[in-house]
């Protein structure tokens, strides 16, 4: 398949989908996918693309009808919390989830350090939204997305616990790590030790210690201990991402928190393969650009969207 034809192509479709094209615009579409066999088989394949991206998809077909309506203010979504945005930026960074309660909230390439009432602190990673509930029976945080990593101040009488995604993390006098990743959290151990427990599994917690990490599915089903290296798996608060065989839709779904925009990948196979690097948070399209040079994939920029393919 010639790369430049599939552009092309999806750049067609981009363009049909806005809200804006014509039948002009469609005729001559169909002008363009009848020069050759070649143009009609990369229209196909940008269809199935663009049928692949499922609510992405959507919400760019959408984006440009809801500019027209109206222009949402950042007072108006949160009453000056968080700003808001139009179209696939306001799906993908998730302004219309629950999280629209949170206390505190950071935006995309976006990581702030917050001072928390007992003297512990969070810092959170950008596209990270937490809530903190602190009684005097308890220290209650939930963290609704993104990642956070929590220095806690030693109280025996009030337990410091995290939640989400329906599992949770209790501090038992430690430095930790939660990152809600699309299919799992990760909760990784810097020091002393932490008690994770999920919805479901054995009564009593998984208790991992400095450089270990433990995993729980949307099941709430906890994984065995694996051991790490804990500095380099929080290597994002040092303005770095190391990956070491990470799985492509988990590394895309990372460097999604530091840069505008979705990025589709086109079928299960291709979020399988496993990138390996040190790359620089200041510019997380070079991520795109060493995927492109290393793995059998083609990355293509469209005015609402990254696809890789």
């Amino acid at each position: 398949m010639d790369t430049g034809l599939s552009d092309e192509a999806l750049e067609w479709l981009v363009r049909l989908h806005s809200g804006r094209a014509g039948e002009a615009d469609h005729a001559a579409f169909d002008r363009w996918r009848k020069r050759s066999p070649a143009h009609e088989e990369a229209a196909r394949e940008a269809q199935a693309i663009w049928d692949g991206v499922g609510l992405a998809g959507s919400t760019v077909r959408q984006a440009e009808r809801k500019a027209q309506r109206a222009r949402v203010t950042r007072r108006a979504v949160l009453g000056g919390g968080v700003a808001a945005i139009s179209g696939v930026a306001l799906y993908g960074s998730g302004v219309l989830g629950p999280h629209l309660f949170a206390d505190h909230v950071t935006g995309i390439a976006e990581q702030r350090s917050i001072g928390l009432p007992d003297g512990s602190t969070a810092f959170l990673n950008a596209g990270s939204a937490l809530s903190v509930d602190f009684s005097e029976s308890i220290r209650a945080l939930r963290l609704f997305r993104g990642q956070a990593t929590f220095t806690v101040a030693h109280d025996a009488a009030r337990p410091f616990v995290v939640e989400a995604d329906g599992g949770q993390a209790r501090a038992l006098g430690t430095v930790f790590d939660v990152d809600i990743r699309p299919r799992q959290v990760v909760v990784t151990v810097l020091e002393g030790a932490v008690g994770v427990s999920g919805r479901t599994g054995p009564a009593a917690p998984v208790v991992a210690h400095a450089d270990q990490r433990v995993r729980y599915d949307m099941r709430g089903v906890v994984s065995a201990i694996e051991t790490v290296d804990a500095e380099m798996a929080t290597a994002w608060r040092r303005g770095k991402l190391i990956f070491n065989r990470r799985p492509l839709g988990e590394v895309v779904a990372e460097i999604e928190r530091y840069r505008a925009g979705p990025i589709v990948i086109a079928g299960a196979r291709l979020r399988a393969l496993e990138v390996t690097g040190v790359f620089d948070l200041a510019d997380p399209d070079s991520v795109l650009e060493v995927m492109a040079q290393t793995l059998p994939v083609h990355v293509t920029r469209l005015p609402f969207v990254t696809v890789i393919r």
